[in-house]
């Protein structure tokens, strides 16, 4: 009997719970064929039978360290004396008896079956290294220019500055002054065909913020010109300049 601890999970009177002994054969490596290609496979499929055969393995390793190592025979060297030499029998004494197996070859054969087991263990365990995937790179888009035009007047009076926003498709201008109360200063886009669009009614009083039609955003560009005239309260009722212009001034990009 050996001095050795019993495996974890062996209680001194035998297990605690029922061994399954094929991890036991599976560490000793007796099994041959299908039996150990099903162990094999379990080992992959089954974390608590690779635990069980890993405590087998630990059991057994001390047995396995006190087996010296010993050469294996020169075989052919003898087997060609052997046929250098004249029989010195009849043929039939020849035949003799089959030496008994040596324990040594068991114990080769186990110790190269537990290493192959946790060579496998240890490449279908070990983790992938991370892979590093190329983002996916989003196309932003070009922004577009900011216009601006000082809106000059045609007399006297402070120059107005206007600033369209074509992202939010508004245009700002700062406070005029280019009418009386009983009318209106109507601010009007002039594009390369030279025909006005009316873009709104500037305020009496502060600065004035207008969000374009879409048609209009699209008359809005670098080289046109807005213009101002005086309409009556409200706008033009036709839809085309009807006073005079008091101010006009030429798109530029910043």
């Amino acid at each position: 009997m050996s001095d050795m601890p019993p495996p974890e999970g062996v209680g001194p009177e035998g297990f605690d719970d029922a061994p399954d002994m094929t991890a036991a054969e599976f560490a000793l490596g007796v099994l041959d064929g299908e039996e150990r290609a099903a162990a094999i496979r379990r080992v992959l499929a089954d974390p608590d039978f690779a635990r069980e055969v890993e405590r087998w393995r630990g059991h057994l390793a001390p047995w396995f360290n006190q087996w010296p190592a010993i050469a294996a025979p020169d075989i052919l060297a003898r087997i060609e004396r052997s046929l250098d030499q004249a029989p010195a029998a009849p043929v039939a004494s020849l035949v003799t008896r089959p030496r008994p197996r040596s324990a040594i070859w068991p114990g080769v054969a186990a110790l190269s079956s537990i290493a192959a087991a946790a060579l496998l263990i240890v490449l279908v365990t070990r983790p992938l290294p991370p892979v590093s995937l190329p983002q996916p790179t989003t196309p932003v888009a070009p922004l577009a220019p900011t216009l601006v035009a000082s809106i000059t007047p045609e007399g006297k009076g402070s120059p107005v500055t206007a600033v369209y926003d074509s992202n939010a498709g508004t245009i700002r201008l700062t406070e005029a002054s280019l009418t009386g109360a009983d009318h209106s200063a109507e601010l009007w886009v002039i594009p390369a065909d030279g025909t006005p669009h009316s873009l709104g009614v500037l305020r009496m009083q502060g600065a004035t913020a207008l969000t374009l039609r879409p048609e209009n955003r699209q008359r809005i560009a670098a080289g046109a010109v807005l213009a101002v005239t005086v309409e009556p309260v409200g706008g033009s009722p036709s839809g085309l300049p009807t006073g005079p212009v008091v101010a006009k001034g030429v798109l530029s990009p910043v």
